[in-house]
């Protein structure tokens, strides 16, 4: 499967070379512009990410499939492009953001990816989150066209994204890390060097099993104390200050009222969906697999998370396990 990506990339790349000297254009843009760097995949995230890079002044190249994300971007300041190419053949720092492992191969290897247009010395960075194996993978063919590929996972939600407050688990060589480190720092507050690339994914989908339970003994601990006469906000207040505190509670509490500018208190609107913390939870369901690692709360989570995707809560914010447990309780 390497091999056929690999070869992919070079055989579009010998293509746009003989197309460049019969003075055939291939839809990229003819103009001679020069951009600082380059975005793709304006997202939830990735739009207050690309958003902060505008705000710091940053010459931003854009790309996505939703065109009405692009405009946004664009009427922030940045410039459109047609294709993931067309980004590289423009910019040598770029940032990727996706949703998933068949995404990321499109994005750097398809048609009119990445990779065949990447100038030698190119830093791509990579915050999606997907299986360690595919982002060891991407820094292969990467370093095979002299470019630099870093898995840069993100943590924090939309809010911290907005905020510039992420955190990035950065793998990759490490001679690179600083210029990785100088781009990420726009987008966030914590930049962590994990080691080897792919080990930046490693540390986001262990981080994200651990939220999902969390967040789904939140939404059961909320939901019990409601059930037992219990004030939701005074409750949510005295387990953040308490033993029980937890991200989940203090910062993204899933009950609807009890904070305000979070997915619950918008019908789940927004945020991060629960088919991608599925995703997530089955990336880490294969790490264990493969390491023989025990994780029966993170086998159980997945479970629920599936029945909630499954259901009617695929594109509601993964803080919605709270109302899925309250329809749990209506059907016994």
């Amino acid at each position: 499967m390497a091999y056929k990506l690999l070869a992919n990339c070079f055989m579009n790349e010998l293509k746009l070379s003989v197309t460049k000297t019969s003075g055939f254009s291939a839809g990229f843009s003819t103009s001679a512009v020069r951009h600082d760097m380059g975005f793709i995949g304006l997202g939830n995230m990735g739009g207050h990410m690309a958003a902060n890079l505008i705000k710091n002044e940053n010459d931003l190249m854009v790309f996505d499939v939703n065109k009405e994300a692009v405009q946004l971007a664009v009427n922030a300041g940045a410039t459109a492009a047609e294709s993931p190419a067309e980004v590289a053949a423009h910019c040598t720092k770029i940032v990727t953001m996706l949703p998933s492992s068949p995404h990321v191969k499109e994005v750097y290897c398809g048609a009119d990816g990445l990779l065949t247009r990447a100038k030698p010395g190119t830093l791509f960075l990579d915050s999606s989150t997907i299986d360690p194996s595919v982002s060891v993978l991407m820094e292969k063919m990467a370093r095979s066209r002299q470019a630099v590929y870093m898995d840069a996972p993100v943590s924090g939600g939309i809010m911290a994204a907005r905020d510039a407050l992420l955190t990035f688990m950065v793998g990759g060589q490490y001679a690179s890390f600083h210029p990785a480190e100088m781009v990420l720092k726009q987008m966030g507050r914590n930049i962590v060097y994990c080691g080897d690339v792919g080990t930046g994914q490693a540390a986001k989908i262990c981080n994200n099993m651990l939220l999902a339970i969390s967040m789904m003994g939140t939404a059961e601990t909320i939901n019990l104390g409601i059930k037992l006469g219990l004030d939701p906000t005074m409750l949510s207040k005295i387990l953040n200050m308490s033993s029980g505190r937890c991200w989940a509670s203090e910062v993204y509490n899933p009950c609807p009222g009890v904070l305000p500018g979070v997915p619950a208190s918008n019908d789940y609107k927004g945020g991060f969906g629960t088919a991608l913390m599925t995703k997530d939870l089955g990336l880490a369901q294969n790490a264990a697999t493969e390491v023989k690692a025990a994780t029966p709360l993170g086998s159980l989570a997945h479970q629920l998370y599936r029945l909630m995707t499954n259901g009617e809560y695929a594109e509601k914010d993964f803080s919605s396990a709270f109302k899925f447990i309250q329809q749990m309780q209506e059907k016994e």
